[in-house]
């Protein structure tokens, strides 16, 4: 196994003198522009773990992958992604984790130049550290998505997992990072709502820790996917981790622009889910 690369890239962490942070999903009628908050530049070191993927996993580090081609023809036709990639990605989550139940219950595709032309359904990559799951928001998914079931699940573990995998080519522009999760701690994560015109969310931002250690996996193909953890029930492995996308300056010139989807999951592990 050779040395691993590294390579410096700054990450938009939380500034944290500031009041409980809010991301506004929307522009509320008749009010000002809505400030956002306010984020702090900080270089760290991100390790390419392509050689060593064998090593990490969803209860440690919080990170995982997976060989696993998809029979969706289009990521950007949603109805497809729903009927096909969906039963996909939960069996996935479900061989691999030894969940009773997964539910995939959101996706995003993501493609900054479609997005900037305002290509509808198209996000652009997020470049804030992150975790997409609180300690209270975890469980509160779990009670609107399965009402009629939320009582029964939440008595036994049950994690939040995203799938994440690059589309249409491999990734050299833009890639994915994760934290590990074992080098950050509860204090590191603030509470940050999400404001919908029809109900608000909770995140975790992040506050800057030198002893936060960075992944990422070189070159990611189509027919790969990362598995993040972004909430776990059980406080005996890693709960959370954090993401965000960066610019790798030893990225090739001209590389095409990164294209991917994420799809969330809920994993239970109740016997008779």
């Amino acid at each position: 196994m050779g040395d691993a690369r590294n390579v410096n890239a700054l990450f938009n962490y939380l500034d944290v003198d500031q009041r409980k942070p809010a991301y506004y999903l929307y522009q509320p009628d008749n009010e000002e522009p809505i400030e956002r908050p306010k984020n702090a530049k900080h270089l760290m070191k991100v390790t390419d773990v392509r050689s060593r993927l064998g090593d990490l996993s969803l209860d440690v580090e919080g990170i995982d992958m997976l060989s696993s081609a998809s029979n969706v023809p289009d990521f950007y036709d949603s109805e497809s992604v729903k009927a096909t990639y969906y039963p996909e990605v939960e069996e996935i989550v479900r061989e691999h984790t030894g969940a009773t139940k997964v539910l995939v219950f959101d996706h995003n595709v993501r493609c900054g130049p479609r997005h900037d032309a305002g290509e509808k359904g198209v996000s652009s990559p997020v470049r804030f550290a992150h975790n997409d799951y609180t300690i209270d928001s975890g469980p509160q998914r779990v009670k609107d998505l399965l009402p009629d079931e939320a009582d029964y699940l939440l008595k036994y573990r049950f994690a939040v997992i995203n799938v994440w995998r690059p589309i249409n080519h491999p990734v050299q522009d833009v890639p994915l990072a994760v934290c590990d999760a074992s080098t950050m701690e509860q204090k590191d994560f603030v509470a940050t709502d999400l404001v919908y015109p029809d109900r608000t969310g909770e995140i975790y931002s992040v506050k800057h820790q030198n002893r936060h250690r960075w992944f990422f996996v070189s070159d990611m193909k189509p027919d790969e996917v990362m598995l993040l953890k972004c909430y776990d029930s059980d406080a005996t492995v890693a709960r959370f981790t954090a993401h965000s996308a960066f610019n790798d300056p030893e990225a090739p010139e001209g590389a095409p622009s990164r294209e991917s989807i994420e799809a969330r999951t809920l994993a239970f592990f109740a016997p008779e889910a």
